[in-house]
Formats: structure tokens, sequence, C-alpha cells
């Protein structure tokens, strides 16, 4: 399968700049949910950069309206 790394960057809203997964989606996702978060690109920007991606964040976020 083609990795579509270049185009996926144009979406990636991760700002933890040394991060190897960067546009490689399926990486990103599957070492997200091993540790019981969610990937940057499921958060707005604002929640994003708190670094907070846990699942019980994201709840609250939803809860409140804001994704």
């Amino acid at each position: 399968m083609e990795c579509k790394k270049e185009r996926n960057l144009v979406n990636c809203n991760c700002s933890y700049s040394p991060c190897s997964r960067k546009g490689v989606c399926c990486d990103c996702i599957q070492y997200h949910l091993h540790i019981r978060e969610l990937p940057a690109c499921c958060f707005p920007d604002s929640a994003e950069r708190t670094y907070d991606r846990s699942f019980e964040h994201f709840a609250r976020l939803v809860t409140g309206g804001q994704v």
C-alpha cells in the first residue's frame, strides 16, 4: 500500500515537532491507541496543544460541544 504522507501532512495538526509519525496516519493511530489515546487530528488545535490526548479529555470536549 502506498503511503500518502505528503498529502496527510497538509491536514496533520500534531504540534509535537520531533514526531516521527507525522503524516503516517496508520503508525500514528496504532501508537496512540496502544497507549489509550487518540491522535492529534481528533482534537481541535487548542485542545491538541495541551498534549492531553486521552479518551477522557476527548469525551469532555464532546460533552462540552467543542468537538
